[in-house]
């Protein structure tokens, strides 16, 4: 299976974002792919919960999610929305960021609403409170396709290394880390823990990023990090995709799953041990 990772810098307008996406899609598919994977937050990157109401959906409501569907079985491919943010029913008012995996037929397959929030004070200019805004999943969600088992996790995730070896002791052969990675982090961390759920897990990681400088209809600006990444199960770098936006492929094998395990089976090697 060919993957397709796209890397964009979305703005705070979902039908611009969806405009982008699908033609990005339509690319990857001429260029063989018959899977594609979006960053998180594709349909909107904002700093504005006021503007985020305004534009952000229910799921059973949004118009960009469902011509999306419609792209998957127009051109046969399995679609991962690394996530959307979208409207809940919760009495708080707060969003999910959910992350969608969409079948060639166009139908909804998993659904994975991020765990760990990212409640962060970078520097004093960088604070971050996302648990204001959306409230965090409580359930890990491993999804089986054709070409291998999914694990599906959302940016700031990565740091919780007991999530994917979880998902990867359930099966996940491919672990899927869409993200909006901050630049002060992402230059610090971001390929280093990329390589190790690799390498702790025997799985491919897959993470299509968000890039850029992000602004908005309310004059707010964000940045992301970029540097979309695909990592072998042995945990090489097969393709670091910049800075700028674009698409990165790699043809997926699951044999190199299955080598990487063989080599180091530190999956069936955990033991019980006494607390410090």
């Amino acid at each position: 299976m060919r993957a397709a990772l796209l890397q964009i810098t979305s703005s705070d307008s979902p039908t611009e974002n969806l405009e982008t996406i699908q033609g990005m899609i339509a690319e990857a598919v001429a260029n063989g792919a018959g899977f594609v994977l979006t960053p998180e937050v594709s349909n909107c990157v904002s700093l504005s919960r006021a503007h985020q109401q305004e534009v952000l959906q229910h799921e059973e409501d949004d118009a960009s999610l469902r011509a999306l569907c419609m792209s998957a079985a127009e051109h046969g491919i399995w679609l991962s929305l690394g996530s959307f943010g979208v409207k809940t029913h919760d009495d708080d008012g707060r969003f999910a960021n959910r992350q969608f995996l969409i079948s060639p037929q166009g139908e909804i397959t998993a659904r994975y609403d991020k765990i760990h929030m990212f409640d962060v004070e970078v520097t004093p200019e960088e604070t971050f409170r996302e648990s204001d805004g959306y409230r965090p999943g409580t359930r890990a969600v491993l999804a089986e396709t054709p070409f291998g088992a999914l694990g599906l996790t959302i940016c700031y995730d990565l740091r919780f290394g007991h999530l994917h070896r979880a998902l990867a002791q359930a099966g996940a052969e491919i672990l899927i880390a869409p993200a909006a990675f901050s630049p002060v982090t992402g230059a610090a961390h971001w390929h280093a823990l990329l390589q190790a759920r690799a390498i702790e897990t025997g799985c491919y990681v897959l993470a299509a990023a968000q890039t850029g400088c992000h602004k908005t209809s309310r004059g707010a600006v964000r940045k992301t990090y970029g540097h979309s990444l695909i990592v072998a199960p042995w945990g090489e770098i097969l393709s670091d995709a910049g800075e700028a936006p674009g698409i990165s492929y790699v043809d997926l094998d699951r044999k190199k799953v299955a080598e990487a395990r063989r080599r180091v089976p530190s999956l069936t090697h955990d033991r019980e041990f006494d607390g410090p």
